[in-house]
């Protein structure tokens, strides 16, 4: 399966696919804000799979520095699928996803449906 765009409740979404490149430093963050350009997309959702584990190490500071770019850019992120195991060893990141969940420009679902539920 390869990426592609959902209208969802009004919102261009890229869902992109479970393979891929991953998301695992600053410098990738522009490849997947430039496919979501491609496309005008205003959300990425991104699958767990391809983020890199650093993402969910808050000390690697990784997760804080995507977040930022997303924001800066103005483009919404969804971030898809089963988080518990990271959750369940840190406190910090269940804080972390707890208040994003709260906010409007990044949150994180178990899956599809659940987005398509918050949008």
């Amino acid at each position: 399966m390869s990426d592609r765009v959902e209208e969802i409740e009004g919102v261009r979404v890229l869902v992109c696919a479970g393979d891929g490149e991953k998301l695992a430093g600053e410098g990738d963050v522009n490849c997947f804000l430039g496919k979501a350009w491609e496309q005008e997309a205003t959300m990425i959702a991104i699958p767990v799979a391809r983020l890199a584990d650093d993402f969910f190490r808050l000390r690697t500071r990784l997760a804080g520095t995507v977040v930022q770019k997303f924001v800066n850019y103005r483009l919404r992120l969804a971030v898809i699928g089963d988080i518990s195991a990271w959750i369940a060893g840190s406190d910090a990141l269940r804080d972390f996803v707890r208040e994003a969940n709260r906010g409007q420009d990044i949150w994180f679902a178990a899956d599809l449906a659940e987005l398509r539920s918050r949008l």
